[in-house]
């Protein structure tokens, strides 16, 4: 099967050429920048890369539509499947938490069923993109390790990350957001000084054997491990001495600094360049921009912000070339993650494509398709 498009400004690794392109039989075959005019007429939009989405929690916005109120996890999947879809991600690791979590969404039940949802839906057609999951170690927690065993050997296994939530560090720096939270809800101080140092317990016992541990299995089924939330220069040197090559959201500039000294890849969080800077009051992503230190982007929690960002970054006051800029959906995450296969428009690479025109500034999907198969 053949798919020929032209009248496109194609977005490769290193230049943007006017030209045409090729796929066959789901990979590209080829690029033509001499003006060929055979298959679909694009009209002069841009044909880029499929995004590849590293990290997002959006399956959970859809488990969960409202607070405790569960849905139908395949179905949930599928309406998860089609925004990612409908916003140009042709790849997409759906992140869940592993380990004790005070959030409604990750009990162990839950995740089993969204775990048994994804898969279902993967296996019976039902999903247009290609999902993978992202298991999000919760290093403090007591029951990390047995709650990995058994889901890290499922075959849509694509990435660990290790994080650490225990208040007063990292993403939660700010700790009078949980003593008034805490308040909030009727603990007196007692209680609140209670319950932070049972954190710090829980965190004094676990952190370091969860990390050896998730950095062995890492290490033996080959899979790329990830640090998430990384505040100082010794929470970067733990991580990159377990093997971890990607710094995901690094919190302050320091820790982005040291990430790209020991040579892993600094990936942002899509809303916090949109929405000029860090909800958590976190390092801004348009600072790390301005010191040279972006490699990528994940989305987190807007699957959309993707494309918004490769776009921005083209625009004032970044004012990068577009294939340097779309590289950070694509071609970095894709070799963050180790796909050989995809990111990169170029001969035997999969089709995985998307069609954009930029209208009022902003960056319109017009048509998306993944191993050459139109589905948005």
């Amino acid at each position: 099967m053949e798919q020929a498009f032209f009248n496109a400004r194609v977005v490769m690794r290193d230049t943007v050429a006017q030209g045409a392109l090729l796929v066959r039989d789901g990979v590209v075959a080829g690029i033509d920048d001499g003006g060929g005019r055979i298959g679909e007429d694009l009209e002069g939009d841009i044909l880029a890369p499929g995004i590849i989405d590293l990290h997002t929690d959006n399956l959970e916005k859809h488990f969960f539509p409202r607070p405790n109120i569960d849905w139908d996890a395949a179905s949930a999947a599928i309406v998860h499947d089609g925004l990612c879809a409908s916003v140009g991600v042709t790849t997409v690791y759906d992140s869940l938490s592993i380990g004790s979590y005070a959030n409604a969404a990750r009990t162990e039940d839950n995740q089993t069923r969204l775990i048994e949802g994804v898969a279902h839906a993967a296996a019976a057609g039902l999903l247009r993109i290609d999902h993978r999951f992202h298991w999000r170690c919760e290093l403090s927690a007591g029951d990390m390790m047995s709650r990995l065993d058994p889901v890290v050997t499922h075959p849509l296994t694509g990435l660990l990350s290790l994080m650490d939530h225990t208040p007063g560090q990292r993403q939660y720096r700010n700790i009078e957001k949980f003593r008034k939270a805490w308040r909030a809800e009727g603990m007196d101080d007692t209680q609140i000084a209670e319950k932070l140092s049972a954190a710090l317990v829980r965190q004094a016992e676990n952190v370091g054997p969860n990390r050896a541990r998730t950095a062995a299995i890492a290490q033996a089924m080959k899979i790329p491990l990830a640090a998430h939330d990384d505040e100082t220069v010794a929470h970067i040197d733990d991580a990159a001495d377990a093997g971890a090559t990607i710094a995901e959201f690094p919190v302050t500039m320091e820790a982005a600094q040291h990430a790209r000294a020991r040579g892993m890849a600094v990936i942002m969080g899509g809303p916090n360049l949109i929405r000029g800077g860090s909800y958590s009051g976190n390092v801004a992503a348009r600072e790390v921009a301005a010191q040279g230190l972006l490699d990528g982007f994940a989305s987190d929690y807007v699957p959309r912000s993707l494309i918004e960002c490769a776009i921005k970054l083209t625009q004032p006051p970044f004012n990068w070339d577009l294939s340097r800029a779309w590289a950070t959906v694509s071609a970095v995450p894709a070799a963050a993650l180790g796909l050989s296969d995809r990111g990169v428009l170029e001969a035997g690479r999969r089709g995985d494509l998307v069609r954009i025109r930029v209208m009022d500034g902003r960056p319109i999907v017009r048509g998306v398709w993944v191993a050459g198969r139109r589905v948005a």
